[in-house]
Formats: structure tokens, sequence, C-alpha cells
């Protein structure tokens, strides 16, 4: 494990910044039940969040006209719900305020559109922390997650190298993409994938609780 502390931190946003799973499980549950009749269990769905909507859509059916009607779909579902099933998780906003105390470059890597990715830190109380000039979304980006792309964008948004940087996510996809970025990279245990998943792409930290964001990152040694 990493013992040199990073300049920067650049973070995942779903299931690492802001509680959005309950609301894209939802939303993917009403969407398929729609268009296909059948939904698969959580796990399932679970493990392709973090990559862009399309390509989560796609895996479910190979017809490209249904999968554009399903993401149409979710869109609806999900805008119209963003704001009732979106919620913080406890304790995260006061560690990037501490985060961002302490001189921190800070930025967001997300495959969701920006739009949505804005409202869902306006309604979590980051986007003091995060303007948009710092967070890379879906259209800013021609290659996703797992691909380094995004991530190589986000670390140049916040000015330093990747190597100088970590990438915090609670997903595979995360890990996988901030590793060959060449970034470090730190796994949050607060999300929805299971532990086994995240320790086999071999973070360089895990972070059980979000104030081991401001130990490791911020605090004193």
């Amino acid at each position: 494990m990493s013992r040199t502390r990073p300049e920067a931190v650049v973070f995942d946003l779903d299931g690492t910044l802001i509680d959005s799973i309950p609301l894209i499980l939802e939303s993917f549950r009403y969407t398929l039940r729609h268009h296909l009749g059948d939904v698969p269990d959580d796990a399932t769905l679970i493990s392709g969040i973090g990559t862009p909507l399309r390509t989560q859509l796609g895996r479910y059916c190979d017809d490209p006209a249904v999968v554009e009607a399903m993401f149409v779909t979710y869109k609806t579902h999900n805008r119209a719900h963003h704001d009732a099933l979106l919620r913080p998780f406890p304790e995260v906003a006061p560690a990037i305020a501490a985060l961002a105390t302490a001189g921190l470059p800070l930025g967001i890597v997300t495959s969701k559109a920006r739009d949505v990715a804005l409202q869902g830190l306006e309604r979590c109380g980051l986007s003091t922390f995060f303007p948009p000039a710092v967070v890379v979304a879906l259209e800013d980006c021609a290659l996703h997650k797992p691909d380094p792309a995004p991530v190589i964008l986000g670390c140049a948004r916040v000015g330093v190298e990747p190597g100088r940087a970590v990438y915090v996510g609670d997903s595979t996809h995360d890990l996988r993409a901030g590793r060959a970025a060449g970034a470090r990279t730190a796994a949050v245990a607060w999300g929805p994938f299971p532990r086994a998943d995240l320790e086999a792409c071999a973070p360089d930290w895990f972070c059980e609780v979000p104030d081991d964001l401001v130990r490791v990152f911020a605090g004193p040694g």
C-alpha cells in the first residue's frame, strides 16, 4: 500500500459521494419491467453501475431501438423521482469540507450526464466543493470507465498528473479506470459493490467510513 499522500483527490459520484443507489435501482426496475417484462436481481443491476447508462441497458437487450426506448424511459423516471429518492451519505460532506480546508484540489469523474450530476451535488450539499469546471461527466469524454480516459481528463482539470492524484470510488470500474490512468486508487466501503470484488482490484487504500478520507489524505503525519 502506498504511503505517499496524493496532491489531489478525484472522486466517483454515485455510491461514493451521493447515495443514489436506491434511485438507480428503482429506475432500472421500472424500465426493464416496462420494456422487457423481467427484472434481474439487484446484484446484476449493481454490477453495471459506474458505466454509461446505454452500456448498462445494452446488457439486457441487443435491439438498438429497444435500448434507446429504455434509455428514454429510464431518464424520465429517474428525473421524476430524483430529489425524492436521492440522499446524502452521512458524514461525506464534512469529510469533503475537511479535504478542501486542507487545500487539496478536488474533482469528480462520473459516467452520469452532466446536468443530473450537478443536480445531485446540489441536492446533497456538495456543489460548493465541486464547481462544474472540475466535474468530468458523460458528455466530456468519448471513452468511459473502466477506460482510463475520463480519469486522465479529471486529473488534468484539477491540475495534476494522474500519478500525483488518487481516484476514489465504490466500484470495480472506478478502481480499474484509476489504475489504468496511472493514478493511485482508494475504495470506499459504503457503496453497493461487494468488498471482495473491490479488494480484487488491489486499491492503494480502503476507506471504511467517510472520515477515513480525511485521516488518510489530510490528517497529521
